[in-house]
């Protein structure tokens, strides 16, 4: 994410993480582990003022920090209408896939976005081959699109929220 698209797309997350305020964690657990990836809430897709571009916005459940991807408008209706729970007329990609595995008896046990590198996120998509553990490399707005529809859920690892905190900033800046 380059320094010029970082306050922008600041704002929009901030308000996003807004409208969530007072969320709760939905497996009513209060004692969540303090170390590891941590479960994350999907708030919604917004598109940044700025560039225009779609979004996707995350929030820790345990720490409730949060962070932004940009993603292609295809991705971002892939997330958007199972947030919505809207059901197209026809199936999407994601949809075709979760057919499929329902057809193996493949179940999708969670999606992982773990890390942050160059300006790329990546992810990996877990699941269960007849009892078999599987694991896929995914683009992150695939694998979060997949998971939904399985309501299986969605982590993060610590280093991908540590990578996309705004850097601190001390005195005018020039």
């Amino acid at each position: 994410m380059s320094p010029s698209t970082r306050p922008t797309l600041l704002a929009c997350l901030l308000a996003v993480a807004a409208l969530s305020l007072g969320a709760r964690d939905q497996t009513g657990s209060s004692a969540l582990p303090a170390a590891g990836p941590q479960e994350v809430s999907v708030l919604g897709v917004v598109v940044d003022p700025a560039t225009q571009r779609p979004t996707v916005v995350l929030q820790g459940k345990r720490d409730r920090r949060a962070f932004a991807m940009v993603i292609g408008p295809a991705e971002a209706t892939g997330i958007a209408l199972p947030l919505s729970h809207v059901t197209p007329p026809r199936p999407l990609t994601h949809d075709l896939f979760l057919t499929v595995f329902g057809r193996l008896q493949v179940t999708v046990t969670r999606a992982v976005i773990t890390d942050l590198r160059d300006d790329t996120f990546y992810a990996t998509l877990f699941l269960s081959v007849g009892g078999t553990p599987m694991e896929l490399d995914s683009r992150p707005s695939d694998a979060i699109a997949i998971a939904i529809r399985a309501k299986a859920p969605v982590f993060a690892e610590d280093r991908v929220f540590d990578k996309t905190e705004p850097p601190t900033r001390s005195g005018p800046r020039i």
